[in-house]
């Protein structure tokens, strides 16, 4: 019998992960946020009143089998004129939904176009916007505006929430509750992951799942978001949001970057995100994996077979 792996985030995160295990034989499920209100997504949002297509887009992408051709079609980018930013394949689940009548028709049909293998899963299906609330009491609306702070970056996130509340998909909650590996993130903490655990039940879902729970944590942190958060932070927060000792695993890189590719990090203040000392004694019950999970060259991302490799050690 395969086993049931879903995976719990959104954007470029979720991408890597859902590229990492797609050729192996279980039953995947992607379950995705749908806070996202910038460039191309917020566009389309705002002019046309559809549910946001951006990180279902790539989850969607990313378990295709359909050519490369037809992937990288979905994934096309204009420059220019009056479509400049829009991605094709975000045009296409728009056009879908107002022909099919639901984003959810319309995430059916364009996973049978792209022949995905498993399944895409919207947490939501509920017109909702991410608010966050900051150490100073300022609230800042909407996705793109914590994701690219406007405001001073060195204020702290106190709290996110949705307006208005939002209900869980019962899709997702089927997913959650068959599911024999829980994998959340990686991706930006308040804004691709957080969210999802604000939908009514989802948190209670995994909480009471039986399945393993594992967090792939982030390599870096995020200016506005998470300055100068260590693995043991990153936990803490998903831990607010779900319970203490609910994650049995967190899964850390170990390897260092060299000095010229966290250069272009630093510039945009973000930080390798490390592991302190004593971090047994603060994460309690919950398991720390360590490995070497980088790419060789470039941006500072996860090698999605090292990522892989580590992830069935666990089934």
């Amino acid at each position: 019998m395969n086993k049931n792996i879903v995976t719990i985030g959104g954007g470029t995160g979720t991408f890597v992960v859902l590229s990492a295990l797609k050729n192996f034989d279980f039953n995947l499920s992607a379950i995705v946020s749908m806070c996202d209100d910038g460039g191309s997504t917020g566009k389309l949002r705002d002019d046309y009143g559809v549910l946001p297509p951006g990180d279902i887009r790539r989850s969607l992408v990313a378990l295709s089998s359909a050519t490369k051709s037809l992937r990288r079609l979905f994934d096309f980018r204009f420059k220019g004129g009056e479509l400049d930013g829009h991605s094709l394949g975000n045009l296409f689940l728009t056009a879908l939904e107002k022909t099919e009548g639901t984003f959810h028709k319309a995430v059916a049909t364009a996973s049978e176009v792209l022949n995905v293998k498993g399944r895409v899963i919207p947490v939501t299906l509920n017109n909702v916007r991410l608010q966050a609330e900051l150490e100073n009491g300022k609230v800042i609306s909407g996705e793109t505006n914590i994701d690219i702070p406007k405001h001073n970056p060195e204020l702290k996130i106190a709290k996110v929430f949705l307006r208005p509340e939002a209900r869980a998909n019962p899709e997702a909650l089927e997913a959650i509750k068959k599911a024999d590996l829980v994998v959340v993130g990686p991706g930006d903490l308040y804004t691709s992951i957080v969210p999802n655990f604000l939908v009514g039940n989802i948190a209670k879902a995994v909480r009471f799942s039986k399945a393993r729970k594992i967090f792939v944590c982030n390599l870096m942190t995020k200016n506005g978001e998470t300055n100068n958060f260590s693995v043991v932070d990153f936990v803490s927060v998903l831990e607010r949001h779900l319970g203490r000792d609910v994650l049995n695993y967190v899964l850390v890189n170990s390897k260092r970057p060299g000095s010229i590719r966290l250069k272009r990090y630093a510039e945009e203040k973000a930080q390798l995100v490390t592991l302190s000392r004593d971090y047994k004694n603060q994460l309690n019950k919950t398991e720390v994996l360590k490995a070497n999970l980088l790419t060789k060259s470039g941006l500072i991302r996860h090698d999605p077979k090292k990522l892989a490799s580590q992830i069935l050690n666990l089934l």
